[in-house]
């Protein structure tokens, strides 16, 4: 089996190695702040017996994205420090059907909250749109339950090309990142990529089209009680939502285009802008919970009792 060495691989070395110490000090901020999530509403959850959609929502994203985030950092140890142990069948197939499971389950998560937001909030008189802000709730189960057997189908193929290649190619498993490994996968079979994109493209769209609507409802009522000159007690909370939903929306369309920029850079093996596509991609998860937690008053609100708390032990 020939090395994985090369001329540059002091460059990609000092590139990983300080990767994965800036990876590390997001990995953990974003695992302190879906956890805080997570635990939050579990105390809901055992205090009430029982969640609305929208804690169901975030339970979801929170438990995934935390996961997912120890995936990815156990990785870049791995990679970096002991890539021997990437070599050790089935580590690297292993790491990768779990990351692919979790990465698109939390892109799906995502997608349903924001159409869970759109329908909850928007008013549009169309009956199509009144008949799923009453069956929403009913849904949402259905919606997880589907996010789930998506992701757990596309992670399952990744899983079994992934086993393929490395039967055909023993330096497949030589030490790299997971969007390595994945550009291999769309370059043997086409129907991975397929997959791959559209799962990225609808979960994509869906955010998007759902916050347009959604902004255009909140201007909409903004504009209306402007003009017939009434004070709207949910103003106030109208254009929290409306900052909220252009924050998402803008961090979405980020997101997706480092999505494709990482499958360009990958296959090019620039170094420099893959370092900082990966430092957006790896910071996206703990970023966007902590908008949630600012949108969402009860967690904004026990986030801030905690804090105090925090400060006074770290005295």
């Amino acid at each position: 089996m020939e090395a994985c060495h090369s001329p540059e691989q002091f460059n990609v070395t000092s590139y990983a190695a300080t990767a994965v110490a800036v990876v590390t000090l997001e990995a953990f901020a974003g695992l302190w702040i879906n956890a805080f999530i997570v635990s939050v509403i579990y105390i809901t959850w055992v205090k009430k017996k029982t969640l609305n959609s929208n804690e169901k929502i975030l339970m979801a994203l929170g438990c995934s994205r935390f996961w997912f985030l120890c995936i990815s950092w156990v990785n870049s140890l791995l990679s970096v420090f002991y890539p021997k142990h990437l070599h050790v069948h089935p580590t690297l197939q292993l790491i990768l059907s779990l990351y692919t499971f979790l990465n698109y389950f939390s892109l799906w998560v995502s997608a349903c909250l924001c159409v869970f937001y759109c329908i909850k909030i928007a008013n549009f008189r169309n009956n199509f749109f009144i008949y799923l802000k009453v069956k929403i709730d009913r849904m949402v189960p259905c919606l997880l339950f589907g996010s789930v057997l998506l992701a757990l189908a596309i992670s399952v193929l990744a899983y079994d090309v992934t086993e393929k290649l490395h039967s055909k190619d023993r330096n497949f498993t030589c030490p790299g990142n997971f969007w390595e490994a994945s550009i291999k996968m769309e370059k043997h079979l086409f129907h991975i990529s397929f997959i791959t994109g559209f799962g990225y493209t609808a979960s994509f769209l869906a955010v998007i089209t759902s916050a347009l609507l959604l902004l255009f409802s909140l201007w909409r009522h903004k504009r209306n009680m402007q003009t017939n000159s009434m004070k709207d007690l949910s103003m106030d909370a109208h254009i929290k939502a409306m900052k909220s939903i252009l924050t998402f929306f803008i961090m979405y369309s980020i997101n997706f285009i480092c999505l494709i920029l990482t499958i360009i850079y990958s296959a090019k093996n620039e170094n420099a802008m893959m370092f900082l596509v990966f430092m957006y991609l790896y910071a996206f998860p703990g970023v966007h919970s902590l908008v949630l937690i600012f949108s969402n008053p009860k967690l904004e609100n026990t986030l801030l009792r905690i804090l105090p708390c925090m400060k006074l032990c770290m005295r």
